[in-house]
Parts: structure tokens; C-alpha cells; sequence
């Protein structure tokens, strides 16, 4: 095999390699078709490329084995995880509008990580507070069995709980526009959820735009918009008309009673002379 046959081969594998890899391989992959047309190429060089492009593989593979047993409790969203997750594999972007209690938060990630997500990159899961980052990466980590920072992080303020083969990273709208500002392509994510979409908030807002810039330069990326039922198609037509798809939230019923006598009722139980 020729070294410009090998080099075809190799770039056929880019596919298979971490998101924060594929740049600067390809750079590298392009430099080196250049020498060997000059045939100048070395086999040395030819060698190195090939074990780094091996060990990007190795390590998506590594992640992709370490998804931990996927167990959905009965939430509303659960009955509709098969039709969101073939929108995911079919589409870069999907707007998922679920009421609260549906249970969007917490099971997205999850189906996410059921199709093979997070192989390649983080899910990346915003949320507009930190506590709200913090519980929420709490809640879906003990779903998962394991201990928070491991499977499941939360990247917030001066705080980091997530590590190289973290699958999930939870954060606020600020930490990913900041992180935008260090690397334009998000090329550590390979899924990203905007949370709490309807909030519209400065910080999503700015995301919004900035990631319908990004979509086009990264192809391989998907990205999760979830929102209330307030105005989904408005999310919709700024992605292009991208699908939505409808969760049902959970309700329980109450009771409006009334009654007469309760100064005679919270004397009965001393709460007046409390």
C-alpha cells in the first residue's frame, strides 16, 4: 500500500476519534498528503499520525464501554424516549417542549447516552442557576448508580466535579459561553442540551445565536433545545424548522375545601395562644 493509500484510509477513521482530535488529525493528515506527493514524507512521520490516530480511537472506545446500565423510572417522558431518540439520530437539532414534572432534565441526557452520545465528546447539559446545576447532576448520577464526578459532572463558578472521561457535564449558560470564548467550536461536546429554553435569559439567548453559527462548522454535533409550553415553534424556526416534539407533565389532583369555626379550631389545638 502506497503512502497516499495509507493516508486515505487514515482519514476514513477521523469519523472514529474523539471531537477534540478530528482538527488538529486533520491538519496534520493534510500536511502530510502534501510531502507525500512531494514524496518527501518519512515513514516515521507516517507512524506517529497512525498511533495518535489509534489512541483517539482507544479512547472513544473506552468511553463508549464505560455507559453505565440505563434504567428509566416511570416519568411521561419515558413513554416517548424511543420517538426522541430517533429524532436525535436523525436530526442536529431537536426541540423537546415538556411541561414540569415530565422529566425532561433529568431523562434527556440518559437517551442521549442510549444511542451512543457522549462517546465522542460531553453531553453538555446547561442550566440557567447553579444549584439547579449541581441537584440536577446529583439526581441523574444516582439514577446512574455512581458517585457524582464520576459518569456525571457539574462544571460551575469555582467549582469543576468533572474529569477527562466524565460523559456528562452539567454547568450554567455563563460556563459554556465562556468556554466558547477558548475553543469556537465546542469541540469537547459532541451533544449539547439548552435547558430551561423559555427562560430567555441574556446568557441563552447569546448561546441560541451562537450555536445556529456553530451548527454548519460542526456537522457531527446534535443539540437538545428544551422548553416549557410557552412558544416551542418560535425555537423551532430559529433552527431552521427543526421538529418538536411534545412531553405531557405530570399532575395530581386537589381538593378545595372549605369550613366555618377556625378560630375555634386553632384554639383546640393552642395554635392562637402560640
Amino acid at each position: 500500500m502506497t503512502p497516499q493509500d495509507q493516508l486515505k484510509q487514515l482519514l476514513k477513521r477521523l469519523p472514529d476519534c474523539l471531537n477534540q482530535d478530528r482538527h488538529s488529525l486533520k491538519k496534520q493528515l493534510d500536511r502530510l498528503r502534501s510531502e507525500a506527493q512531494k514524496h518527501t514524507l518519512t515513514p516515521e512521520r507516517l507512524l506517529k499520525i497512525t498511533e495518535a490516530l489509534d489512541k483517539s480511537c482507544a479512547l472513544r472506545e473506552r468511553r463508549l464501554a464505560s455507559i453505565p446500565a440505563l434504567n428509566f423510572p416511570d416519568l411521561p417522558v419515558t413513554g416517548k424516549k424511543e420517538d426522541i431518540a430517533d429524532l436525535i439520530r436523525k436530526h442536529q437539532v431537536v426541540i423537546v417542549c415538556g411541561e414540569t414534572g415530565s422529566g425532561k432534565t433529568t431523562q434527556l441526557p440518559k437517551i442521549c447516552l442510549s444511542i451512543g452520545r457522549g462517546a465522542a465528546g460531553f453531553i453538555g447539559h446547561t442550566q440557567p442557576r447553579r444549584i439547579a446545576a449541581r441537584t440536577v447532576a446529583d439526581r441523574i448520577a444516582e439514577e446512574l448508580g455512581q458517585k457524582i464526578g464520576q459518569a456525571v459532572g457539574y462544571k460551575i463558578r469555582f467549582n469543576d466535579k468533572t474529569h477527562a472521561e466524565s460523559l456528562v457535564k452539567l454547568m450554567t449558560d455563563g460556563i459554556l459561553l465562556a468556554e466558547s470564548q477558548n475553543d469556537p467550536y465546542l469541540s469537547q461536546y459532541d451533544t449539547i442540551i439548552i435547558d430551561e429554553a423559555h427562560e430567555r435569559s441574556l446568557n441563552i439567548d447569546f448561546l441560541l445565536g451562537y450555536l445556529k453559527w456553530l451548527l454548519p462548522r460542526r456537522p457531527d454535533l446534535k443539540i437538545i433545545i428544551t422548553s416549557a409550553t410557552i412558544d416551542p415553534q418560535s425555537f423551532s424556526r430559529h433552527f431552521n424548522n427543526a421538529p418538536v416534539i411534545e412531553v405531557s407533565g405530570r399532575t395530581y389532583p386537589v381538593d378545595i375545601r372549605y369550613f366555618n369555626g377556625l378560630p375555634a379550631v386553632l384554639e383546640s389545638t393552642n395554635l392562637l395562644a402560640a
